[in-house]
């Protein structure tokens, strides 16, 4: 009587990709959370006025910011309040004519914060500042040429 032995052998010639496609799995919740993080960068709301005149940002602007926590960003990347002096110098050391440097803190920021950026600025370089602010909800500016300004009423109604 024979044994019913088979020709297969036990061993398998594909490769397990189970444990692969858990892994990529996990790495992609991992960066489909992590991404919009790093994404957002800098957000603060900045105090609001009436009448304020557009200045849309040009890549040439050096834009310093405050959050609410305190960070710094230079130009939309975080920086340590430490290296803003030599920051600040490098850039402003190698501008011959446009030394202007915009501000933008957080409405809830302690003020103290934003005057020590300020002296930091003034003294490495920085000629003139300027605070960035957002039209008050629910106004119209009523500055001539401002994007935002009210379109003026033409006499007369539709033709």
């Amino acid at each position: 009587m024979a044994l019913g032995i088979s020709t297969k052998s036990a061993v398998q010639s594909e490769p397990n990709v189970t444990p692969m496609i858990d892994v990529m799995l996990v790495l992609l919740i991992i960066f489909m959370v992590v991404t919009p993080a790093l994404l957002a960068g800098f957000n603060a709301t900045p105090p609001q006025g009436v009448n304020l005149k557009d200045h849309p940002e040009v890549e040439t602007d050096q834009v310093l910011s405050i959050d609410a926590t305190g960070v710094y960003y230079l130009n939309k990347r975080p920086i340590r309040k430490e290296d803003l002096p030599t920051l600040l110098k490098t850039i402003y050391d190698a501008r011959t004519e446009d030394k202007i440097l915009y501000v933008k803190a957080h409405k809830d920021i302690e003020y103290a914060k934003v005057i020590d950026a300020l002296d930091v600025a003034s003294r490495n370089g920085v000629r003139v500042v300027g605070m960035i602010s957002e039209q008050k909800a629910g106004t119209q500016s009523t500055v001539p040429g401002d994007s935002r300004a009210a379109a003026p009423a033409t006499k007369g109604g539709p033709q």
